[in-house]
């Protein structure tokens, strides 16, 4: 229920995820749920405190970002650097790492520190030419502190790339990591094979290379080309699509 209605009421989801909490509150993954509802509602201090829960019982740092974006929301931007320089970033799937630099660089920027919340985005994963699933958000996120910088021009020309690949992966409408495009406006998969709707015939990002390329555009400022690789009876696959629907930490407003 709460996958249901978080982006229509997200307060109604919260209210639901902690009525899953109180019947189930050693479930790591109502833990999980209940701090994705509380971020939704701007409840940054339950969403932490929920967040170190499910970190304890899961063991897992796939939700580091948002404990750095609510480090963030409670006014502590230090402490926020702090706890994301305290995971290894190598160990975390590219997705999680691509959204832990977005939260690092809101975070330098909240200190008044904006060159280095540039560096905190020169990552692999930032292509100018290919759009992945994180694309459009880390590029979005590049366009606001180049913004800050006053370099004005580069700022407008990630903005477009942000819509642009934004536009290629929601055209492609399947559950890929990455599509390929020759050209802005057209999208061309790889290959030609028929896409199975439950998604049993899909690949994951480090399984083969059905990237976005876009052609059109150069480089903004040299960024390095290469790419790295509840309702009542809450589960793990709906948890983690309330995760991928909520606004990530480069969508809040510092």
């Amino acid at each position: 229920m709460a996958a249901r209605l978080i982006d229509e009421d997200p307060t109604l989801a919260h209210e639901h995820a902690l009525a899953a909490s109180r019947r189930a509150g050693r479930i790591a993954v109502v833990r999980e749920t209940v701090a994705i509802t509380a971020y939704a509602t701007g409840d940054f201090a339950l969403a932490l405190r929920e967040l170190r829960t499910y970190r304890r019982i899961s063991g897992r740092d796939d939700q580091i970002a948002l404990m750095v974006d609510s480090e963030r929301g409670v006014g502590r931007s230090d402490r926020a650097l702090e706890v994301g320089r305290a995971v290894d970033r190598a160990s975390l799937p590219v997705d999680v790492r691509v959204e832990l630099a977005i939260a690092m660089s809101g975070a330098r920027l909240d200190l008044g520190q904006n060159e280095r919340a540039l560096q905190e985005l020169d990552i692999p994963e930032l292509d100018p030419n290919r759009a992945f699933s994180w694309s459009p958000g880390l590029f979005a996120a590049r366009a606001a502190v180049l913004e800050e910088l006053g370099r004005a021009d580069e700022a407008a020309q990630w903005r477009e790339r942000a819509e642009i690949a934004a536009e290629a992966l929601g055209a492609s409408d399947a559950d890929l990591e990455e599509i390929e495009v020759d050209e802005i406006e057209e999208i061309e998969l790889d290959d030609d094979r028929e896409l199975d709707v439950d998604g049993d015939d899909l690949d994951d990002e480090e399984s083969g290379d059905d990237s976005v390329h876009v052609d059109d555009l150069s480089d903004a400022d040299g960024a390095d080309d290469d790419v790295s690789d509840v309702d009542d009876t809450t589960d793990v696959d709906e948890a983690a699509e309330l995760a991928s629907r909520i606004d990530s930490p480069s969508e809040r407003e510092d």
